[in-house]
Formats: C-alpha cells, sequence, structure tokens
C-alpha cells in the first residue's frame, strides 16, 4: 500500500520541525528518517507563538498513559534551552479564535507548565490529514506501544475513517491490522485502559489475550477483575501479566447448590397442616392451623423417643433385619 505524503500534501512549503533537540526518543531509520527529513526541510518562517491555554487536545487520543521520566526530561531540555522545535497545530474546528494539536502535545503541556508561548506551525486541515499527520509523526518515535498504536487506529476507526486511513496513518501492513481489529474486537476498550501501554507487550501477545476473551464468561471476568484494588498498584507490563494469567486459568466453579425438597401432610380432618422443606443440611418441619401448637408440642416432648426409634430403624436397615 502507498503511504500518503501527508507532509508534502497538506503541510505544502511549511511544517513542523521534528523533536531532534527536545527528546531523545526518535528512531532515526527507515520511514521514520523520511518523516524527520520532512520536519526539518520546513521553514521556520512560518513559526508563530501560541497562548498554550488556547491550544486543545487533539480529537483522538494516542497514548494510554504518561512517560513521567520522559516528560521530566522534556521539560528540563525545554526550560534549559527554549522549546527547538515547533508543534503543528489547526484551527479549531468547531471554536473559533482556538487551535487543535495534531502533534506535540507534551511540548504544550509543557509551555503551560513553564507559563511560556509555545511554537507552533498553523496549518488549516480536515480530520483525514490530521489523523495521518498525527499518526505519521507517531511513527517516528520509539516510545508508542503496540496496544496504543491499536486504540489509535481504533478511535480513528470510531471516527468514521476507513481502514486505508489508518493503515496509511500507521504505516500497518495487513497482518498487523488484522491483529489489532481482533485486539479491540474482543477486548473492551476500559479493560485495554485498565492495563495501560504496556511498552514491553507486544502484537503477538495481546492477540492471544484477544483470543483468551472469546472464551464465554471471559469478558465479564476480566472487567471485574481490572476493577480490584490488587491489579491497579503493579506496573503496566505486570497488570497485562496478571490479567492473561487470570484468564488462562481454569475458572473456578461456584459449589452446586444443594437440591431443596419440599412436601406438605396434613391429617384427614385438616386440623394441621406441616410444610415440610429438606435441603440435604436443613431439614425444616412447619406446623399451621388450629393444632399446629399443642402437636408441635407433642412433638418435642417426644423427641429423644423418636430420635431412638429413628437410630434403631437405621440399624436395622445396615444390619439386614
Amino acid at each position: 500500500m502507498a503511504r500518503k505524503d501527508i507532509f508534502g500534501s497538506v503541510m505544502g512549503p511549511v511544517a513542523a520541525v521534528a523533536d531532534n533537540k527536545d527528546v531523545s526518543g526518535y528512531a532515526v531509520r527507515g520511514a521514520s528518517r523520511s518523516i524527520m527529513q520532512s520536519f526539518e526541510e520546513l521553514s521556520k518562517s512560518s513559526v508563530v507563538d501560541l497562548d498554550p491555554a488556547l491550544v486543545d487536545t487533539s480529537f483522538v487520543s494516542d497514548r494510554l498513559d504518561e512517560d513521567d521520566q520522559a516528560y521530566q526530561e522534556l521539560l528540563s531540555a525545554i526550560r534549559e534551552r527554549g522549546q527547538d522545535s515547533p508543534i503543528l497545530v489547526r484551527p479549531h474546528p468547531e471554536v473559533s479564535g482556538r487551535f487543535q494539536t495534531v502533534f506535540g502535545h507534551r511540548r504544550v503541556k509543557v509551555a503551560r507548565q513553564l507559563g511560556r508561548p509555545v511554537r507552533a506551525v498553523v496549518k488549516k486541515m480536515g480530520d483525514e490529514d490530521h489523523v495521518i499527520a498525527q499518526g505519521q509523526e507517531n511513527a517516528a518515535r520509539a516510545n508508542l506501544s503496540f496496544i496504543e498504536r491499536t486504540l489509535f487506529a481504533d478511535r480513528i476507526l470510531k471516527r468514521g475513517h476507513t481502514s486505508d486511513t489508518v493503515k496509511s496513518a500507521l504505516a500497518l501492513d495487513d497482518t498487523t491490522f488484522s491483529k489489532m481489529r481482533s485486539v479491540t474486537g474482543n477486548i473492551p476498550e476500559p479493560v485495554i485502559v485498565a492495563v495501560g501501554s504496556a511498552k514491553a507487550v507486544g502484537r503477538d501477545r495481546w492477540w492471544q489475550l484477544a483470543k483468551l476473551m472469546e472464551h464465554p464468561g471471559n469478558a465479564g471476568r476480566a472487567a471485574d477483575y481490572v476493577k480490584s484494588a490488587d491489579f491497579a498498584e503493579p506496573s503496566s507490563d505486570a497488570r497485562f501479566a496478571l490479567l492473561f494469567d487470570y484468564l488462562n486459568a481454569p475458572a473456578k466453579r461456584s459449589p452446586a447448590a444443594p437440591k431443596t425438597r419440599e412436601k406438605a401432610w396434613a391429617p384427614q380432618d385438616r386440623s394441621v397442616r406441616a410444610k415440610i422443606t429438606d435441603t440435604g443440611k436443613v431439614f425444616t418441619l412447619a406446623l399451621k392451623a388450629r393444632e399446629a401448637s399443642p402437636f408441635g408440642a407433642f412433638i418435642t416432648e417426644r423427641l429423644d423417643e423418636l430420635f431412638e426409634a429413628f437410630r434403631q430403624s437405621e440399624m436395622s436397615k445396615r444390619t439386614g433385619d
């Protein structure tokens, strides 16, 4: 599948320079190299300073959780040197005077924290070009996990975009795209979000978890399990392992409820009625009507005698007499 040249068709003669100085998390190879070179060819004369309070996030998020260490490194670098490379924004499609981030969300966050303007390239673009530019910029980063890319792809599709748009945005082959669809098709988004970015967990392990979720009852078990207090404590990678092992283990069956037998008894004159309930462990005799109380007292007074008769009867059965 031919990859759309989003940085040529959308940005034309202007675009943002990649974070080659602000952050060290870019993989400068293959497609990533060509993307970064496209960034670097953009004219800095098009960069403007924006109030970060006027800049909103993208309409489709691509991260599950924040890498605190990487963010602190970026914050320190911008505090010391300033913002070396601009972000890309578009005029907000719904709110006049505001902007929507295409990429560079963390630089916007840093600018807010430092109380500084954020350097940005402003380019008018539609939703499809927006998500393709956002996705292709993500391809230049080495720290976006498989499940973050998968959830990003699913959110693009849910916004009404085509599979070709998703494949172009994330440079996906058919096999990877198919497994991504299996993951989000079988694992509910709240469960994925509860697990988190799981940086060390790759495509095949997530696909195996998706297959486990196909077993009857596992979706409900997973939804309950990820809400437990113990599940939230470990790291994201450990949470994935906990959930996988939990679903992979045989479900514990609840003990079968004892069968309850009920019957009724009454003499011919109906002067008393007895309701008898037997669960196997509990035997209940409930008496009602006019003579219930005196008849119950009569039985109670003869319990020793009745029990002894019961013992003799059981002994006779065992000995065959």
